[in-house]
């Protein structure tokens, strides 16, 4: 195949000028061009290159304006060359261009080796082509000095010891994030209009030695380990590349204000007694500024704390030490971008802190956090979680250092009534209640106080109360119960009565005996704990909302069905969370069949056995260290734990009621606009053996059949001795038609045979 000759052009050379000020450059243009293509620019010469396309850009600092302006050169006259190529592959047959058509792509790979003599003789022939070379070659790479603003392009250089080369390919990919136009001639490049962004091909083109670029094609390499290049999926010759905003604004204008995606945060009020040692070590984990040496990788360090505990502040006191900054993700950052948001405090020298929520996995099962990216940075990381187990898992698979969890103590009684102090003076001697019923941290207590200040007229004790609870949630793993009895409604035997009186007096005396008494240490702040054991329908229900109006606390009932899982650990998971969100306030937890719960352990046969064992005793320890009220009704007490049952301060029988309180019963639950005069009292009390819950069901199923268009509000025998058989019948309990003495016949031909 006969090479085309070359078309002729025109040249117009650089007029004298013996002071060298000025010069004029024709760009090289092929015949079929219109006439706009040649352009004829005049130029001054400068002590540096323009640095891009777009007039009036640039980068502060010369070592990065020396390697934009290489790519930029190297990109001019890369298209003069396109233009003369493709003139000779199809000058007749492609429409006139301003710039270089584009071709098929896979005969421009084939041509590289074709027209390779050509393009270097072109390069040394062709006035604007050997005009651009002249002033790619003028001066040598600046070496980076020790000068350079951490963060910018020269330091960068200088800390990862790059080469020309990676300088180069850092720069390729750094100009169309600064300047706009870069984007076109990029794609002019590629021979394809869509594809703006550059490639590690067009870098092997456009270098001087296309066998250096292989270097930096390693996944591992320090560009992209450092978060400098955005990697995403397999890296390759086609990989497009590029900066990310947040490191570019770093590596151009080092020293500029923080960027809105990451926020200081500063030591502020910490607690009294963190782990001083502990926060030593951490602070040994970062250098004057701010990282270690290059090579090593992350450091991150488990921050460990309830809800509200000043993780960020605490992580940012033990950056302090080190005379380092600590910064943490805007909120508004989406977690895909967390990459770039730590590459750039890298470069500005700053430690991180960020929350592991920013790290869950919404599709993990077992609540595991996703790896931080980029482990091989130098960069130290706090992680701050309110469970152990959660950030066990950190790092566990990379070159990320993870060092001794730093646990952050919650606020004690006496920094609580300091906080409630200043927050709402006005409180006076509720203040002691309020420090040990809301076990908030500083910014949940100022919180409250801040609303309350908000209200027209000083709040009062009930005021106070509802603020303080308005955070309360504990999920779908309890409901709120709103207490429909009092109690004086509560129908018991005596010794039962007072043992209920006796609950109300040990809670309402709980902030006096642990704080005042001095036995909050010796009980770990502890609450208290009843079992409520009988048959069902005998009271504990609404003993338990009794309780809950008589102390003015809320009461929820807890869902087994949301607690109990099946799968091997997730119920100790469900009710850490439960006891967690419950300790932080004063409420009642009511385990309605808690024996599903709180059963005996059992001999361990399989590893369903043991692990049934071990939630056993989570919830027996988790029990013990709970703040609140916990309150668990059984209808089988021989089979709740013997261990759980030694540690309750009060364990209450409800056994079936007696004929006298039988009848109390009766007459308590006719309801007060319903004439129940007919009824023979005395005679159900005495004949029906039947629990309070059962007599009130017998009732309403009596007022039910009773209530038909326009019948007078009133019960009776018959309506009441059906609804008596009908809830035997339900009950599974056998009867004979001798209890019903005189009423036998009513109910004869209603009765069930079974």
């Amino acid at each position: 195949m006969t090479l085309p000759p070359p078309a002729a052009v025109r040249h117009s050379a650089p007029p004298a000028d013996p002071a060298g000020a000025q010069e004029v450059i024709t760009a090289a243009k092929p015949p079929s061009a219109p006439a706009s293509a040649v352009v004829v620019e005049p130029a001054v010469e400068r002590a540096s290159e323009p640095a891009t396309f777009t007039p009036g850009l640039s980068a502060q600092e010369p070592f990065a304006a020396y390697w934009l302006g290489q790519v930029t050169l190297r990109l001019r006259r890369e298209i003069c060359w396109l233009w003369r190529e493709r003139d000779w592959q199809a000058a007749a047959d492609l429409p006139a261009s301003a710039l270089p058509p584009p071709v098929d792509r896979a005969l421009a790979a084939l041509d590289l080796l074709r027209y390779e003599h050509d393009k270097q003789a072109f390069f040394a022939g062709d006035v604007t082509a050997q005009h651009l070379s002249d002033r790619i070659g003028t001066a040598a790479p600046p070496r980076p000095d020790g000068h350079a603003r951490r963060g910018s392009f020269g330091w960068v250089a200088r800390e990862l010891a790059l080469e020309p080369v990676e300088c180069f390919v850092l720069a390729v990919a750094l100009l169309p994030v600064l300047d706009s136009a870069a984007g076109h001639v990029i794609a002019c490049c590629l021979n394809e209009p869509s594809r703006t962004a550059p490639t590690f091909a067009l870098a092997q083109r456009l270098w001087d030695d296309p066998g250096a670029l292989v270097r930096c094609l390693d996944p591992a390499h320090s560009l992209l380990r450092h978060g400098l290049l955005a990697g995403a999926g397999p890296i390759d010759w086609q990989a497009p590349l590029s900066v990310p905003p947040l490191v570019a604004r770093e590596l151009l204008f080092a020293g500029a204000p923080l960027p809105a995606a990451l926020e200081a945060i500063s030591a502020g009020d910490l607690p009294e007694s963190p782990d001083a040692a502990a926060m030593a070590r951490a602070a040994a984990l970062v250098t004057s500024n701010g990282a270690p040496a290059p090579r090593r990788g992350m450091r991150i360090v488990p921050i460990i704390g309830v809800r509200g505990a000043p993780l960020a502040e605490v992580a940012a006191a033990c950056t302090e030490r080190a005379g380092v900054r600590s910064v943490q993700p805007s909120p508004a950052l989406p977690p895909e971008q967390l990459a770039q948001a730590l590459s750039a405090a890298w470069l500005r020298g700053h430690a991180v802190y960020l929350p592991a929520r920013l790290l869950a996995d919404p599709g993990g099962h077992d609540g595991a956090l996703r790896p931080l990216p980029l482990p091989g940075l130098p960069l130290a990381v706090f992680v701050g979680g309110h469970e152990r187990a959660a950030l066990r898992g950190l790092g566990a698979d990379g070159p990320a250092e993870v060092m001794p969890a730093l646990v952050v103590p919650a606020l004690g009684y006496r920094e609580r009534l300091a906080a409630w102090q200043r927050a709402l003076p006005q409180a006076g001697p509720l203040l002691p209640e309020l420090a040990r019923r809301f076990r908030y941290e500083r910014s949940a207590i100022a919180r409250v106080g801040a609303e309350l200040a908000a209200l027209e007229k000083p709040p009062g004790e009930a005021e106070m109360l509802a603020a303080a609870r308005a955070d309360l949630d504990l999920g779908t793993l309890a409901q709120p119960v709103t207490p429909r009895f009092s109690r004086d409604e509560l129908m018991l035997a005596p010794l039962q009565a007072r043992q209920i009186d006796e609950i109300v007096t040990a809670m309402a005396a709980l902030t006096r005996v642990h704080y005042e008494w001095g036995t909050a240490r010796a009980w770990n702040e502890g609450g208290l704990t009843a079992l409520f054991a009988g048959p069902p329908g005998t009271g504990k229900t609404m003993a338990a909302e009794a309780i809950a109006a008589a102390l003015d606390l809320p009461l929820y009932r807890i869902d087994l069905s949301q607690v109990v899982d099946k799968y091997i650990g997730e119920t100790e998971k469900n009710l850490r969370r439960l006891f967690d969100a419950a300790d932080s306030a004063d409420v009642i937890l009511f385990f309605d069949e808690a024996d599903a719960l709180f059963g005996k352990r059992t001999e361990v046969k399989d590893a369903h056995d043991r692990y049934a064992n071990l939630e056993i005793s989570y919830l027996l320890e988790r029990m013990e260290r709970f703040k609140g009220l916990a309150l668990l009704a059984t209808n089988r007490k021989k089979d709740v734990d013997e261990a759980f049952l030694r540690r309750l301060r009060f364990v209450v029988e409800f056994p079936l009621p007696e004929a006298p309180v039988r009848a109390h019963i009766w007459r308590s639950v006719i309801p007060p606009g319903v004439d129940g005069s007919a009824l023979d009292i005395e005679f159900l009390a005495k004949r029906f053996a039947l629990a309070g819950g059962h007599i009130r069901a017998i009732v309403f199923q009596a007022c039910l059949q009773s209530a038909a268009e326009g019948a007078p509000r009133r019960l009776t025998m018959e309506a009441v001795v059906l609804a008596v058989q009908r809830e035997y019948e339900k009950l599974d309990r056998a009867n004979s038609l001798d209890q019903f003495g005189p009423y036998a016949a009513l109910v004869a031909e209603q009765r069930i045979v079974r």
